[in-house]
């Protein structure tokens, strides 16, 4: 497919938050990255979306199939959303190319075998945004 194409014989799961949507994936298109698009903002909550990249055929629906959701909106371009009805978490969706799933980083079991590469979309990021490397940590939520 691309020169970033990498393949992974080790296989990854990933599922929601209630267990009942699990899938795996298997390899990765070398992408792994942060995007800040309102689309994502919105689907997330959060500042960002951290996303993976996969062929269709490295990807599977282990169980639950069922309970996922769509929402496509139809003026995008690649843009989708899914989730467990159950839930609420996110889920991974086929791009409306069909040339990739993506996954929602944070719906992985354990590590994917690649690390997150860049920021897109950063221009139509949320103005109050700060990195979290700029920002204290704690190991649990701290007393006040």
């Amino acid at each position: 497919m691309t020169d970033m194409q990498t393949d992974s014989a080790e296989q990854v799961t990933g599922s929601c938050l209630c267990g009942e949507v699990t899938y795996q994936l298997e390899g990765n298109l070398g992408i792994f990255q942060y995007c800040h698009c309102s689309r994502c903002r919105k689907f997330t909550g959060s500042a960002h979306a951290a996303n993976i990249l996969v062929r269709p055929e490295q990807f599977s629906w282990l169980s639950g199939s069922q309970l996922i959701g769509t929402f496509t909106p139809q003026e995008t371009k690649h843009f989708t959303t899914a989730f467990c009805k159950h839930c609420g978490s996110s889920l991974p969706w086929l791009a409306k190319s069909g040339k990739a799933m993506v996954i929602p980083a944070g719906t992985l079991d354990s590590h994917p075998g690649i690390e997150p590469q860049q920021n897109v979309f950063r221009a139509s990021g949320a103005d109050w945004y700060q990195p979290a490397k700029d920002l204290p940590e704690w190991d649990c939520l701290p007393e006040k």
